[in-house]
């Protein structure tokens, strides 16, 4: 099994910055792609990054050219660092993680961002 412990969620004005953390534990090398999805209260959790194995990313359209997600295989640890946030930022932020089979898909327990006006 692997673990995810994330960390970093605060708050913060609008157009301020802020670094989330994914530390994995466990049977890591059985991931395949690592990714952070956000839930504001009332609507569906949304995909806003990935990173695969060898470093390829991808990001959703809403926080394309503002976020960046980053790894450290040494340290098993997954980054999200985060600049010009909007309001329409804020929600719980959780990292996944996914191997090549569907029991392979392993969750966070989150950390809250809220972003003021």
């Amino acid at each position: 099994q692997v673990q995810l412990v994330e960390s970093g969620g605060g708050l913060v004005q609008r157009g301020g910055s802020l670094s989330l953390s994914c530390a994995a534990s466990g049977r890591v090398f059985r991931i395949n792609t690592f990714y952070w999805f956000r839930q504001a209260p009332g609507k569906e959790r949304e995909l806003v990054a990935q990173i695969t194995r060898k470093g390829m990313t991808n990001y959703a359209d809403s926080v394309n050219g503002r976020f960046t997600i980053s790894r450290d295989a040494d340290k098993d640890t997954v980054y999200l660092e985060m600049n010009n946030l909007k309001p329409d930022d804020t929600a719980v932020y959780y990292c996944n993680a996914r191997g090549p089979v569907v029991k392979a898909d392993y969750w966070g327990k989150g950390t809250l961002v809220t972003v003021s006006s």
